[in-house]
């Protein structure tokens, strides 16, 4: 297959229609969403609902998504990746066949944008959200792999974490197959890639680095060293900053213990402020208000669909 042919799928127009082959459903193309190693991602409309749309040239790496997106589905409580929608293949005009699948269209911000809107007393809400799927997905016997700020999205009315691609979720025991640089531990030199929870928690100490350091930063010689030294740098981490060093260096194997260990502080940090006269100062107030609403937030979430 030439250049041309093998990129195709992914420089599809606005107003293309996609008829799959099988089902004959059919999904208009209102623009591109992204691209990776193993196909691109459009929006599309069907019977006047959005949907995402992924295609690509590679069936066998398709089928491995698919199946990720099955099984996530049936991991009882709350959702982990997108709905899936339909499975086909398409024959485009240029005589290829090509695969793709459709799954829920997840509508949200980015989580760096909500924070820098909302305020960083947010952190803490989606911290603990986060942890809470990733325990799910674990017990599931899965890893997400390539978990980064890109592969997450806040949906409003109440605010909560989605994860919007689930392409590097691998099973539990395998090399993790897909990976960003910046939040791989491997490429820090402090770890495996061997795909288990502790992966996932070094990536999701990077997630929040990233949302504070818009343009990242390099490796150094010292690459444990830098990553603990951005860590002390940030306010709004600094209560959880043992819990964050403990997740850089692999010292939890469960995302249960770093969300019990964050949950504790919140509550020891919510019980000090309450012994203190609220007149005392407002900066108290405020942020023992943030602190009550962040556990109670987190408490609702878990009890959300």
């Amino acid at each position: 297959m030439n250049k041309t042919e093998k990129s195709y799928y992914n420089h599809l127009q606005p107003g293309t229609l996609i008829q799959g082959r099988w089902h004959q459903a059919t999904y208009m193309i209102r623009r591109k969403l992204g691209s990776g190693a193993v196909g691109a991602v459009y929006l599309c409309e069907n019977n006047g609902r959005n949907v995402a749309l992924k295609m690509s040239d590679q069936s066998a790496s398709m089928t491995v998504e698919v199946n990720v997106l099955k099984a996530l589905n049936k991991v009882q409580g709350k959702r982990l990746g997108p709905y899936l929608l339909d499975i086909d293949d398409w024959k485009s005009p240029n005589g290829k066949t090509y695969t793709f699948y459709v799954m829920e269209y997840i509508e949200g911000i980015s989580l760096n944008r909500f924070i820098r809107t909302y305020g960083t007393e947010w952190t803490i809400v989606f911290i603990l959200q986060l942890l809470n799927d990733l325990e799910r997905l674990h017990e599931a016997g899965w890893v997400f792999g390539d978990l980064k700020l890109d592969n997450l999205l806040i949906t409003t009315s109440p605010p909560n974490i989605r994860w919007v691609d689930v392409g590097g979720t691998t099973q539990i025991g395998r090399a993790i197959k897909e990976y960003t640089e910046f939040y791989d531990r491997g490429y820090w030199h402090l770890g495996s890639r061997r795909a288990e929870p502790s992966y996932d928690l070094f990536a999701l100490v990077m997630v929040f680095l990233h949302v504070f350091y818009p343009n990242r930063f390099s490796k150094t010689n010292q690459p444990a060293q830098k990553i603990l030294q951005k860590i002390r740098h940030i306010q709004a981490l600094r209560p959880y900053e043992r819990c964050f060093i403990k997740a850089i260096l692999g010292k939890y194997r469960s995302s249960s213990q770093m969300k019990a260990d964050i949950t504790n502080i919140l509550y020891k940090r919510q019980k000090h402020h309450k012994k203190k006269d609220i007149y005392y100062t407002p900066i108290v107030f405020e942020y023992g208000g943030i602190l009550i609403f962040a556990s109670s937030f987190y408490m609702l979430s878990l009890c959300m669909p």
